[in-house]
């Protein structure tokens, strides 16, 4: 749905201000796990809940009606149990990160905009082209040493309703790590006076065997010499970035192309598998050069036996990898990338991530994942971002805000005639986007209008 009328975009923000928990909490060190310390996860994430004016919903739920004044609350009684956030990272032997627990509190920002929720239709979903308005990065407060760990800023709308935009360091959480948290804002929000689920630490868990055995092969984290790779050599500002929806009808069209013993993969393996192999094509790669895909593995799951206690907070993930030339990928139907992201799930394994914490401690502060030639899905469509409510109804949408770099990221989304779906964006070369569109659309066949509904051009005039 387009915007209903042309509109510049302003939002004006107050100075940021500084949340501490509401009660004393313990001053110490901290140490992080050997999976949260890699290089790989040293940058920050953001996240983006968008809520409507449910008047109906919020006065029987809340006294107060200013979401500002709520979540402002509400996150100051959350940081007494997730003290940590209010700290600061550090640096120990051998660049080890610590959280320094000093209360000095999360970065927040309060706005106020000049726009509805309903002007900006679908442009607002997920790739999320105004996103600078909505999340300011506070000049400073980038780092991943010495900063803020969570910067929030919540904008309200003219509508009544409102944006919650949360940018976290990804070395103190994964994206389960911060739903819990969320959970505890929006019951502290609701009146409670304890979480249901309190937080658990214990990051030596996943931290290094001693002495460290590194028994798996981590093609996550092997560079791979390629002639050249387009994606790396771009200029930042000639990237172009969109998002592609696949309902039902979408993903019935892709796994009919599927052999018959490849159609009961999941969504996520066959949605993977068909933008790899896209954006593989849309490269235009040297066909002996190798590619990489890598997923990203959530280890709470009990199939591993990782004894991840309730309440842990932590980074609990994995990136297996699969490899392939380019040639391979490009020329063979769809089945063989399904087949080859089904690989990359099977891979994980609690061997994998222990072993993958002991080449952390190996490789002496940190190996990173692979760059070049190499492309990673996380699927958090069912993460439960959807599902925080604050008092006024669930988001009409809430993910990570757009592609990141080499990343995208599977959303759940909702269309406003009441399908949901799958919402992915990805960030390419301009001319790599377009024939990634072209080869998107003759994969879907006849099936386009909805997939490309929400990348149709819109008439607000905003740059980021």
């Amino acid at each position: 749905m387009a915007p209903k009328f042309s509109l510049v975009l302003s939002v004006t923000r107050q100075a940021p201000e500084l949340i501490v928990p509401a009660r004393p909490t313990p001053r110490e060190l901290k140490q992080l796990s050997d999976i949260d310390d890699q290089e790989s996860f040293r940058f920050h994430i953001p996240v983006i809940f968008l809520y409507k004016n449910n008047s109906a919903i919020s006065p029987p739920v809340l006294k107060e009606k200013d979401p500002v004044k709520v979540i402002k609350e509400a996150i100051s009684e959350a940081l007494v149990y997730y003290y940590p956030f209010a700290g600061r990272l550090i640096e120990g032997p051998n660049r080890k990160l610590m959280v320094d627990c000093n209360g000095e509190g999360i970065l927040f920002l309060e706005a106020e905009a000049n726009f509805k929720l309903e002007q900006l239709g679908d442009a607002i979903q997920s790739q999320c082209p105004y996103l600078e308005q909505l999340t300011y990065n506070v000049p400073g407060s980038e780092g991943i040493l010495g900063c803020p760990l969570l910067l929030i800023q919540v904008t309200r709308l003219m509508c009544g309703g409102f944006t919650l935009a949360i940018r976290f360091n990804h070395t103190m959480c994964d994206a389960s790590g911060l739903v819990q948290f969320m959970k505890t804002i929006e019951e502290m929000a609701r009146g409670a006076n304890t979480p249901s689920l309190f937080p658990v630490w214990q990051r030596k868990r996943l931290c290094a065997r001693n002495p460290p055995q590194v028994t798996n092969v981590h093609l996550e984290y092997e560079e791979i010499n390629n002639n050249s790779d387009t994606f790396i050599t771009t200029n930042p500002n000639e990237m172009d970035h969109k998002s592609f929806y696949f309902g039902p009808k979408e993903v019935r069209v892709l796994k009919n192309q599927l052999p018959l013993h490849l159609r009961n993969c999941s969504t996520f393996e066959l949605l993977a598998a068909c933008m790899w192999r896209c954006r593989t094509i849309a490269l235009q790669l040297d066909p002996k050069d190798t590619v990489q895909f890598s997923c990203l593995v959530t280890a709470r799951a009990k199939d591993y036996k990782m004894d991840i206690p309730s309440g842990y907070y932590g980074n609990a993930v994995a990136f297996p990898a699969v490899h392939s030339k380019v040639g391979a990928l490009c020329n063979n139907p769809l089945g063989y990338a399904v087949a080859l992201v089904k690989k990359a799930k099977a891979e994980m394994s609690e061997e994998h991530i222990r072993s993958a914490a002991d080449l952390m401690e190996v490789k002496g502060r940190r190996p990173r994942h692979a760059i070049k030639g190499n492309y990673v899905v996380s699927d958090l469509s069912k993460v439960g971002f959807d599902r925080i409510d604050l008092g006024w109804g669930k988001p009409v949408f809430a993910g990570i805000a757009g592609a990141k770099s080499i990343f995208s990221f599977l959303n759940k989304y909702q269309k406003e005639d009441g399908e949901t779906g799958t919402l992915i964006p990805i960030r390419l070369p301009r001319p790599s986007m377009k024939r990634f569109e072209e080869e998107l659309k003759r994969m879907i066949q006849g099936s386009t209008e909805d997939l490309f509904d929400i990348t149709e051009t819109r008439k607000i005039d905003c740059k980021l």
